[in-house]
């Protein structure tokens, strides 16, 4: 299918740092602040009927400690908008390991916490039928292959996905044809996706143009192994939008794969991509936040040039037991981030989550994915990564 590509981005693509907000974002804010100073104005006239004392507002009466009016300071507020997203979702696999009830209700224990202006997942599946091009062949041992029905894309809706990531190793599962039918399975549920072969998908957010780009080791996705064709994707996307941010599934599986060190990481004789080498180089070209996934377990966090990055969000979902839920295989994350119109950190969160008996994904009172992540950060990025609050989960850059 054809990418998604509308807008034009104000900045420059290669100073993601430097990158200002629009100029008629700004003006409108200010704009803003003076008709609220006009009628407040207005209010203290017609008060003034009854009190003589209340006249004309006095300037010096709205006065920031600063000496600035509101006027001034409001020209300096950015818009900012608030993203969500979770690592691996498998709602279950056609056709004998699905959730009872048609999977209705699957996402009713995390509902609130995806809760953003832009939600999104790593959809770790098709949605199709049988296309009779299944990736396991008769006979095959330790082949995985996930499907669940078209109709699952309304499940993602009603939990409040707005955009899923088809970038991964079962993304293709069913060949071309079950990746296309779960393109239209989400369309027809409004939903958008990304992932694709030179797929930029740009999702419009309090009119902040937010482009999502899907990477992952496969010929069906764009390549993380090609890091300058991955920079010049991400530097065209960041003349489309105001906020790009990438999706990428990369990393070796497995409980024992929750480091993050630098250099080229195997799994099954596949290359998983080197994840330092490649965040790094997508913010240097333009990206603004880096939601990794793929090692079905928890990773550590870290900023680079104040960027966030997510080396991985963990199994958020395993229904029917698709996903392993034995230790750090059962723990999720969603993350939640508040970013202004031109990519700068305002704040984040960590929101812990675990896969229940029936591998549906529900909130961990207990904390532990928050704790896991904590402690993988100090061991692995000493320097660089953030600081958390054990109470809130906040997500605090290293220079805060």
């Amino acid at each position: 299918m054809a990418p998604e590509r509308y807008g034009a981005r104000v900045s420059h693509p290669d100073s993601p740092d430097r990158r200002s907000l629009r100029p008629a974002l700004v003006a409108g804010v200010a704009v803003i602040a003076l008709l609220g100073v006009g009628y407040a104005a207005v209010a203290a006239v017609a008060k003034g009927a009854d009190n003589p004392a209340a006249v004309w507002l006095d300037p010096s009466a709205t006065a920031t400690p600063g000496g600035g009016t509101p006027t001034e300071e409001a020209a300096d507020v950015q818009e900012s908008i608030s993203l969500s997203a979770t690592g691996d979702i498998v709602m279950g696999n056609a056709p004998n390991r699905l959730p009872p009830n048609g999977g209705k209700g699957f996402f009713d224990g995390v509902k609130k916490d995806l809760a953003a202006d832009l939600v999104m997942g790593n959809l770790e599946e098709p949605l199709t039928e049988d296309t009779g091009r299944s990736k396991c062949g008769a006979g095959s041992t330790g082949c995985h292959q996930f499907r669940a029905p078209p109709s699952y894309a309304k499940h993602l809706k009603d939990a409040g996905f707005q955009l899923l990531n088809q970038a991964n190793n079962h993304g293709n599962d069913y060949g071309s044809d079950g990746y296309a039918n779960t393109q239209e399975a989400l369309e027809k549920y409004g939903l958008q996706h990304t992932g694709a072969v030179d797929q930029i998908t740009v999702a419009e957010v309090k009119g902040v143009k937010v482009a999502v780009v899907g990477f992952s080791s496969y010929a069906w996705n764009n390549s993380l192994i090609d890091i300058a064709d991955g920079k010049a994707l991400i530097a065209k996307a960041a003349k489309q939008a105001d906020i790009v941010v990438v999706q990428v599934h990369m990393g070796a599986e497995g409980s024992n794969k929750t480091r993050v060190r630098p250099g080229t990481e195997m799994f099954l004789g596949e290359n998983r991509g080197d994840p330092v080498k490649f965040a790094h180089s997508m913010i240097d070209a333009g990206a603004d936040l880096i939601v990794g996934h793929g090692p079905h377990v928890l990773r550590a966090m870290e900023f680079y040039k104040g960027r966030l990055i997510a080396y991985s969000l963990g199994n958020f979902a395993g229904g029917g037991g698709t996903l392993s839920r034995t230790g750090p295989l059962g723990l999720g994350a969603v993350l939640k981030v508040e970013l202004t119109a031109d990519g700068t950190w305002v704040d984040g969160e960590v929101v812990s989550t675990s896969m229940n008996s029936a591998g549906k994904p529900v909130t961990d009172p207990d904390d532990d994915s928050l704790t896991m992540i904590t402690e993988l950060t100090k061991k692995d990025f000493p320097k660089t990564g953030p600081e958390f609050d054990d109470e809130t989960g906040k997500i605090n850059p290293p220079d805060a």
